[in-house]
């Protein structure tokens, strides 16, 4: 779709494009920055044929140039750029995915910080997206609250290799009730390919190494008028969250960062490790009403609901392969 993308634009991804939402907001940003549409190249693909076929409608008819491939198979079990690397990455996969493969692909080289757990997709979207990354790239991701806690198969595991290796840059816990479809709290990690090094409007970033900051975003929002169930963050909101990661980044002009109680809180690997590498914002930023056990009971819950699912999901995995096995007795 559009035309030839060209060599020296910024490229941005989306493995799971859905209707091009994302895709339609970074032209936005884009615009309201000054900048030039033609600088932007844009690169998605979505297994859903329905849901394909709007986000090439609803690029179309802005004018947005994009390559979007059809991919039936699933961008897990067989990637469409396979040797592309990208600037920016934007995805909001299906959380808590039980059937995508993981037993075929439990060798893939994608998994640098650890094989996920067959039950659960979360952290081989999450490790797809960071190796989709070029030297300098940067991602943000929507997952599911559980994905910041989970200590079920091999979970946490692989989130404390993804905060030595220095993959995490931020972590940001949303209000509920902010997306249709789904119930399920959400949070937002962003990925880093270099903390070191990183450029934005042609200045050089702080070195970011040996920290990661949280942003407790939960007690924002408003629902939307008319509605009873759906919230959304107003732009003032939005600009906060946002100033607070670039401030802390060290970009030009957006003043100097500073933690704020109850809101934002640059930690230390080594406070990160104290808290077994669970990177819920309200342990680091101080809010939020503790339990005995010093988790707090959303974070409880959400962290029980995950590890409930994915051993569900592996029972019914194992009781598969109980009756294929006797199936060969009888």
């Amino acid at each position: 779709m559009g035309g030839a993308l060209q060599w020296g634009q910024t490229r941005l991804y989306e493995p799971c494009h859905g209707s091009g939402s994302f895709m339609v907001q970074s032209e936005k940003f884009i615009d309201a920055h000054n900048g030039r549409r033609i600088d932007l190249a844009i690169y998605g693909q979505e297994r859903n044929h329905t849901t394909y076929g709007l986000a090439r409608m609803n690029l179309a008819i802005r004018g947005i140039g994009a390559r979007l491939d059809w991919n039936p198979e699933g961008t897990l079990l067989r990637d469409a750029f396979p040797d592309e690397k990208f600037d920016f990455v934007l995805a909001n996969p299906p959380f808590n995915v039980s059937d995508w493969s993981g037993d075929i692909l439990a060798e893939d080289r994608r998994w640098k910080f650890g094989t996920p757990p067959v039950g659960n997709a979360n952290f081989a979207w999450m490790q797809h997206i960071y190796d989709k990354l070029d030297a300098a790239g940067i991602a943000g991701v929507v997952m599911a609250n559980g994905s910041m806690s989970s200590m079920s198969s091999g979970e946490g595991e692989i989130r404390r290799a993804m905060v030595e290796a220095e993959a995490v840059d931020a972590m940001v816990a949303l209000p509920g009730q902010l997306f249709y479809g789904t119930q399920i709290p959400a949070c937002i990690w962003i990925l880093a390919k270099d903390k070191s090094n990183g450029i934005a409007k042609s200045a050089k970033l702080r070195n970011r190494r040996g920290e990661v900051l949280f942003i407790d975003a939960r007690k924002m929002g408003a629902l939307v008028p008319g509605s009873r169930k759906q919230k959304e963050l107003s732009r003032d909101e939005i600009a906060r969250i946002a100033g607070a990661y670039h401030a802390w980044r060290g970009e030009p002009d957006v003043g100097a960062y500073a933690d704020e109680p109850g809101f934002c809180k640059a930690a230390s690997m080594e406070e990160i490790a104290k808290h077994g590498h669970v990177l819920t914002p309200g342990r680091y930023v101080g809010a939020g009403a503790a339990e005995e056990d010093g988790e707090p009971f959303e974070e409880k819950f959400d962290r029980l609901t995950a590890e409930l699912r994915a051993q569900f999901a592996d029972g019914r995995r194992l009781e598969k392969e109980i009756e294929a096995r006797l199936e060969k007795l009888s």
